[in-house]
């Protein structure tokens, strides 16, 4: 078989489809069944959707469908019989045009909060404030996650790669000029999803960046009981409420009513090959999804206990990032921002891997083992005047 290539979108050319599919040669699966690896492209029609472009990428055992016009967000995912993903009160994709960022002090962005994985940033990420620096308000999150993607292709390798590109811009004048061009893959058969990101600077002058992978999972992975593994140096709450909870920070109970969510800062250890792992399980540890990257462009990460009630969006959050969720200036004098020069490029690659049965489970938990520091976790019992704005 040789390369396909699709585009599917390019507003430049005048290019878009509503509809397509690509098929690759059939994959035998485990019940002895052959399927064909796949990339189709749809559109929502109807809802508070309507309008949104769907890409949905099957390789014969894991399915995901991403929304280029949601900042090639990742809506849901699903391996075998497993689920990924979570429950959102906000039960559909909405479309950006419906969102309000600055509705509710700052936290509309919430209105539109469906995804397994929204990207936070480009600009700024974290909760609404106004950057004394240069006068900016700054809205929770950020924009990227309801900025559509001006250019998409998909294709299948010749070696049978399955492929998604897109290309978003957050732009403006006397303001950050930055692309996100991000590329998901995965292969056929494979229990893995493979994030090639990149951000560059567009401007003529410096620029500041945040960018923050929001992974939210809900049931079936997260139940009583289910547990969060990662090679932490440190946990550190965010807030005196979380440091109530730190000495169970990696365990989730049952759905409660009116739950205060909970925020723990993780620094990571890393392998020799520098990276690192983190792994949500069940109770019995025998599925789960994991998060693989390097430390050196995403140095930071924040753990989000969300045990609400189901109805409400029971959820844990496992979030890398290239800074804390903390206000932009408070990063900023922390040494935590990141900057790029005029036409520098910030690259990262994530793995998302869904695992089922112990043994598959038993084998990344011991991964973790080895890259944790022999001295064990240390529980910091409260905020740290370093890592959060309000202690």
């Amino acid at each position: 078989m040789t390369d396909q290539l699709t585009v599917l979108t390019d507003v430049d050319e005048r290019i878009w489809l509503d509809t397509h599919r690509i098929e690759g040669p059939p994959e035998p699966t485990p019940s002895g069944t052959h399927n064909s690896p796949s990339i189709d492209k749809w559109t929502i029609r109807g809802g508070p959707g309507d309008g949104i472009d769907v890409v949905d990428v099957d390789n014969g055992r894991f399915s995901v469908s991403i929304l280029p016009t949601r900042g090639m967000g990742l809506w849901k995912a699903r391996y075998d019989a497993l689920d990924l993903g979570w429950r959102s009160p906000v039960r559909r994709p909405v479309h950006p045009a419906l969102v309000r960022p600055g509705d509710n002090g700052g936290s509309g962005w919430l209105s539109g909060f469906n995804e397994l994985l929204a990207r936070c940033g480009l600009a700024s990420h974290g909760p609404p404030t106004t950057d004394a620096a240069n006068g900016q308000t700054t809205t929770l999150h950020g924009n990227i996650a309801n900025l559509p993607a001006h250019r998409v292709t998909a294709g299948i390798h010749a070696d049978g790669e399955l492929w998604v590109r897109g290309e978003v811009d957050e732009t403006s004048l006397f303001g950050p000029c930055l692309r996100l061009d991000s590329k998901m893959s995965t292969r056929p058969g494979s229990n893995r999803l493979t994030l090639h990101e990149s951000v560059t600077n567009l401007a003529s002058g410096t620029a500041e960046f945040e960018l923050l992978y929001h992974t939210n999972i809900g049931p079936p992975l997260l139940e009583p009981g289910s547990k969060i593994a990662a090679p932490a140096r440190r946990v550190i709450p965010s807030s005196s409420h979380a440091a109530s909870g730190i000495n169970h920070w990696n365990v989730f109970a049952e759905p409660q009513t009116g739950y205060a969510e909970e925020c723990f800062f993780l620094e990571l250890a890393a392998d020799q090959q520098g990276k690192t792992l983190v792994l949500l399980h069940d109770a019995d540890a025998c599925q789960g999804i994991a998060l693989e990257f390097s430390v050196e462009p995403l140095p930071c990460f924040t753990l989000w206990k969300n045990t609400v009630g189901e109805a409400d969006g029971y959820v844990a959050g496992i979030e890398p990032s290239t800074d804390l969720p903390n206000p932009r200036q408070f990063e900023r004098e922390k040494g935590r921002l990141m900057t790029l020069e005029p036409g520098q490029t910030w690259t990262a690659t994530i793995e998302l891997v869904a695992l089922v049965g112990n043994d598959e489970v038993a084998q990344q938990l011991k991964r973790i083992s080895d890259m944790t520091p022999p001295e064990g976790i240390h529980l910091c019992p409260s905020p740290l005047e370093s890592h959060s704005a309000t202690t």
